[in-house]
């Protein structure tokens, strides 16, 4: 399948990054991941990151919650490192928390998940890595 663009431009990406409380469906515990190193980055650079993984207890020093569900808070974005196919899940699961945006990384989509945040009021991004964005837009 060949993944369509999300029509967001580079003004819309960058009002999204200036958002700061992320919370990171997927965070890995393991360096080499990208659902590891990328949100270490986000987390260098100021955000607040909160990570989500059932199997992990503390991530680069921060309490990890088991589910979405026990997040609590206003949340600006999460973002998502799940295969596609559990994308509707973590999407039904986030939209109950009202995000303001749902970041899927790097070749993950799912478009029946997207059109159910989008009539949400929920803007989505796809098929984007969040560190590369920043980098490409704010020089890192």
């Amino acid at each position: 399948m060949t993944i369509p663009k999300d029509g967001l431009s580079d003004e819309d990406v960058r009002k999204i990054l200036s958002l700061k409380r992320v919370v990171v469906v997927g965070m890995s515990k393991d360096p080499a991941k990208p659902a590891h190193y990328v949100p270490k980055y986000l987390h260098e650079r100021g955000y607040e990151v909160i990570p989500v993984n059932p199997t992990a207890d503390e991530i680069l020093g921060l309490k990890v919650f088991k589910s979405l569900a026990e997040v609590r808070g206003q949340i600006d974005i999460v973002e998502v490192f799940r295969p596609s196919e559990e994308v509707p899940g973590v999407v039904r699961e986030a939209l109950k928390l009202s995000p303001r945006t749902i970041w899927l990384q790097e070749g993950i989509y799912h478009p029946e998940a997207v059109e159910l945040a989008r009539q949400r009021g929920v803007t989505v991004v796809w098929d984007r890595c969040m560190m590369k964005e920043h980098k490409r837009l704010f020089g890192g």
